[in-house]
């Protein structure tokens, strides 16, 4: 008992270690797995906070507000990239419907408290647990302190926001992706694997005969000596170097060439001759294929040819909109193979088909000699090596300039108005993060510092909301528990329920995107994979990233919008 309570004392004395602890736990129980279901580590970490404050620990607002405006402007800088080019492109529609879904659920959750008599706390964390916007707590919070109540009631409504988010998270995450995998399909009438499969024959028109995946993804090289005469169109020997790589299916690039015993320099006309000794990269068997009249032989120098995997940003105009097909016959991707495509502050793995289009803001893992790497790189965007360093000019300035932004209250009917800085803080990021799509040299932020600041921001956010909500916890959940799930049934369900048929009948999707569109527009990642595993395909991932980015920022925004339609 007596090392109970100095452990207790300490953790009232010392209530950063509180915070710390909760982090700590939340993030262990959060990756706990029962099947494909787990926590995370937002909910893991809420309720190891909840448990910790039922000894009564005081935490300074201050710091709640330093890491949730931290976290926001990361949140922005991630899927301003996406959110731009679902406003202002070929997403529209995408964006559009995620703005359509976004104002359904909205509605809901103004519904239902308006029926159930729900106060501003209990909204809050109602639309935060439904819809599994655990951002959206920040912004609610910021809006509830300055509503015209007493101290007490502040206090009082701040406490319930923890109670209902709790209560409804865990169907906010498994009912989504219950209905968007299993009710999806037959709500559209489709067989959504044989869809898939549709769409990706669709996309595969003008692959390669062995497969994209092939044309893009394998690489190796080999050394071949031009031994015959040219005795018909299949021999290499009296080809320039442009014409003896299309002789195959395949891509296949000549890297060097060797002459009278010396590599050359050469250029797509340079005409090849009986005697050069060729190095090729490609694949296997289509080497083979190519080096019908060739011989392969060992010459390790010729073959000693420096290799880099590198992610690459998309940047250039270039290559934005542009399909792999098209890409594949520009000079600029000689010599260059896909390993993978990443989309999004998620980084969503994007299907590689030859009519798959890239935008600013892809990560592209590309693999091939340093040359052809440095080519292609400085051809489409720019080399994302792996840094420890951090801007913090452009990441603070960033901060600064969004929070001002923010801070300006314009009263309309008498009600003030306002972002706050943490809404600030999130315009700004995605101004930022969609202007580094264009200039990334302009601010460098590693994915791990954007990890740090994205997960351990919003969560030791979270563990002070839970420490500050313990003490009240347990007696909110005995008020309003029961009624509280079926109203978080009401408002997750609804929406999800409407979703597909909207995006089928009035956005027109196609029924292989429209269910990850749907899981996009309510920030569900695990409902989409949901749907990925039922279509034993990730060609749904390609509706997903457009709603997300906007969704993402919709909703986070609904916690301040609610708070002001529910006061």
């Amino acid at each position: 008992m007596q090392l109970y309570h100095w452990f207790e004392t300490t953790l009232r004395s010392y209530p950063e270690l509180a915070i710390f602890l909760s982090v700590a736990l939340g993030f262990l129980v959060g990756q706990w797995k029962f099947k494909s279901f787990s926590l995370g580590a937002v909910t893991g970490t809420l309720l190891m906070g909840i448990v910790i404050g039922q000894i009564g620990i005081d935490i300074s607002s201050q710091i709640k507000s330093i890491f949730f405006i931290m976290f926001l402007f990361s949140v922005g800088f991630g899927v301003g990239p996406q959110f731009v080019r679902g406003v202002a492109s070929d997403g529209l529609p995408q964006a559009v419907f995620a703005v359509v879904i976004c104002l359904l659920c909205l509605g809901c959750i103004y519904i239902a408290s308006v029926i159930a008599g729900y106060g501003p706390g209990l909204t809050a964390g109602l639309l935060a647990g439904s819809q599994t916007i655990s951002a959206s707590i920040g912004l609610a919070t910021n809006a509830i302190t300055q509503l015209d109540l007493s101290p007490e009631a502040v206090q009082t409504e701040l406490s319930q926001i923890p109670v209902a988010y709790a209560v409804t998270y865990i169907f906010g995450t498994i009912g989504t992706g219950w209905i968007l995998a299993f009710l999806g399909p037959k709500l559209i009438g489709v067989n959504l694997e044989d869809e898939c499969a549709r769409y990706e024959r669709d996309m595969a028109q003008g692959t390669p005969e062995n497969g994209m995946q092939s044309a893009w993804h394998e690489y190796i090289i080999r050394a071949y000596e031009l031994s015959h005469e040219k005795l018909s169109e299949e021999d290499i020997a009296g080809k320039t170097v442009r014409q003896a790589e299309e002789l195959a299916p395949e891509r296949v690039f000549v890297e060097r060439i060797r002459r009278d015993g010396k590599i050359i320099p050469f250029d797509a006309n340079t005409v090849l001759k009986v005697g050069d000794i060729v190095a090729v990269s490609g694949k296997h068997e289509i080497l083979v294929h190519w080096s019908n009249r060739a011989t392969e032989v060992a010459d390790k120098e010729i073959i000693d040819i420096p290799v880099e995997e590198v992610d690459v940003i998309i940047t250039n105009k270039s290559a934005n909109k542009k399909t792999l097909l098209e890409l594949s016959k520009s000079p600029q991707t000689k010599g260059i193979f896909i390993r993978r495509i990443r989309r999004g502050s998620m980084g969503v793995d994007i299907p590689v088909f030859a009519q798959t289009k890239l935008y600013r803001g892809d990560i592209l893992t590309i693999s091939g000699s340093t040359k052809n790497v440095a080519a292609a790189v400085a051809e489409y965007g720019f080399a994302d090596r792996a840094t420890s360093v951090t801007d913090m000019v452009f990441v603070g300035f960033g901060i600064v300039i969004g929070g001002l932004i923010g801070a300006i209250v314009i009263p309309i009917h008498g009600v003030p108005i306002t972002l706050s800085t943490a809404g600030g803080a999130l315009i700004s990021g995605l101004f930022f993060g969609w202007l580094r799509s264009f200039q990334p040299k302009l601010g460098s932020v590693p994915s791990a510092t954007l990890w740090f600041m994205n997960s351990v921001g919003l969560n030791i956010f979270i563990a002070v909301v839970g420490i500050t909500a313990g003490p009240t916890f347990v007696k909110g959940v005995q008020q309003v528990g029961f009624e509280m799930f079926f109203w978080g049934i009401f408002v997750t369900g609804v929406p999800m329920l409407l979703a597909p048929l909207i995006g089928k009948y009035i956005f027109k999707f196609d029924p292989a995107i429209n269910l990850g569109c749907c899981g996009g527009a309510r920030t569900s990642t695990a409902s989409v994979a949901m749907v990925a595993e039922v279509a034993k395909s990730n060609v749904p991932m390609l509706g997903y990233t457009v709603p997300y980015a906007v969704s993402n920022t919709l909703l986070t925004l609904w916690g301040m919008v609610v708070i002001l339609l529910i006061s």
